[in-house]
């Protein structure tokens, strides 16, 4: 894996821009792992792919997210920093199937990958989503030693199946603690690494065209010749512009 320069990442911006969440998540990837194809990173389970995407941010952008959120008992706006060290799993999961024993049900199931997410996002609503998640991702279920339907699994199995996915892939669900300095009112939050991510990439891009403009009005270079350029390079030169 290897960091975005910049024209992987106004590349990347101009593809995902008509993507969806998913889509983007792997065309994210795809620009820095080309050793991947492109159904080799859809397979990935969620937290596989969240955890590359993790690695990703952290050696394009820097170690720490800097993070916002909303208090939802008084609307106080926090802003935070979050280390990527903090957020990585130490171990990824195993390929294979997976069992959940619960009560005198016995299942065997597979991790959730970018085309499950993909199939549910189309669902009308949560409960549909849920199901046919359910209905991919369960190989084998069974109730006493007789084989049934993923139809027939009743809501706390269901449930336990849920938990049992997220012990099973961890990186797949990061929970963040947060407290309002306001009210003093705690809560959880889910960090959705590729959307924090691609609103990241999402406004770089932007400055970026910006720059590349500024340039080639004062220089005339070829926007090539300016994304070959670092960064610190980049900003020396509008600095003299504005001089």
């Amino acid at each position: 894996m290897r960091p975005l320069s910049a024209h992987d990442l106004l590349q990347v911006w101009e593809v995902g821009e008509d993507q969806s969440p998913v889509d983007r998540a792997l065309t994210i990837l795809a620009a820095a792992c080309p050793e991947l194809t492109p159904d080799e990173l859809a397979a990935l389970s969620v937290g596989q792919r969240d955890a590359r995407l993790l690695s990703l941010r952290e050696r394009t952008s820097g170690p720490r997210l800097n993070c916002f959120a909303e208090c939802p008992q008084c609307a106080e706006r926090l802003e935070f920093d979050v280390a990527v060290a903090d957020l990585r799993v130490a171990a990824e999961p195993d390929e294979g199937a997976w069992e959940l024993v619960a009560e005198n049900f016995v299942l065997r199931f597979r991790l959730p990958d970018s085309r499950d997410l993909a199939a549910a996002a189309g669902c009308p609503d949560q409960s549909a989503a849920r199901d046919l998640l359910v209905q991919r991702c369960v190989l084998q279920a069974g109730r006493d030693g007789v084989s049934i339907a993923c139809s027939e699994l009743p809501a706390e199995i269901i449930s336990a199946l849920a938990r049992r996915m997220v012990e099973c892939d961890p990186q797949a669900e990061v929970l963040l603690d947060l407290r309002c300095p306001e009210c003093a009112h705690g809560w959880q939050v889910l960090l959705d690494i590729a959307g924090f991510f691609w609103t990241e990439l999402s406004a770089q891009a932007r400055r970026l065209l910006n720059e590349v403009r500024s340039l080639a009005l004062v220089y005339g270079w070829r926007e090539a010749d300016i994304l070959a350029m670092s960064a610190r390079r980049r900003q020396y030169y509008l600095e003299m512009t504005d001089a």
